[in-house]
């Protein structure tokens, strides 16, 4: 029921806006807006920042930017309705919360890098780049897969 409902929400999604799903793309139009605010002319002279909000152009004026938005405010409020919602640390045994920590960060700056090299976020890539065919997208949800299955024997120390 659940793989339906997200093809038809991914079905709606290309009908209505004409892409598909994904975070990466609301998360570096964020980023833009943040450093156009801060140093606005770094923008123009960025290759990669200026085609999203060079000159006067808005980043935050695109349907992604909100879709991530209301992905987090559903999440939260979800969480909230439902007594799931705390300050936690999700760790092993023997893992200290500090080390838990620096561990996220330096797999989440690896997954930040690999989807901009992917020109694209994980979640895109494997929905929307998947549901047309697009073989860089298979490839690179084949490569996560084998990345997760490579690491997973050396590093499930942390975790048992």
């Amino acid at each position: 029921m659940a793989g339906v409902s997200l093809g038809g929400v991914l079905f709606l999604a290309f009908l209505l806006t004409g892409s598909g799903l994904g975070a990466s793309g609301g998360i570096a139009r964020l980023v833009v807006q943040v450093v156009k605010v801060v140093a606005p002319s770094t923008v123009d002279r960025n290759p990669y920042f200026a085609p999203i909000g060079g000159g006067f152009a808005n980043p935050l004026n695109n349907h992604i930017v909100w879709m991530v938005a209301g992905v987090l405010l559903g999440g939260f409020v979800s969480g909230v309705i439902s007594g799931r919602s705390r300050v936690e640390i999700c760790r092993g045994p023997r893992v200290r919360p500090a080390q838990r920590l620096v561990l996220a960060f330096i797999g989440g700056a690896f997954m930040g890098w690999g989807a901009a090299m992917a020109r694209g976020c994980t979640s895109g890539q494997a929905l929307s780049g998947g549901a047309v065919l697009s073989l860089g997208s298979w490839v690179f949800m084949m490569m996560i897969f084998a990345a997760g299955y490579a690491l997973a024997y050396p590093f499930r120390r942390f975790w048992l």
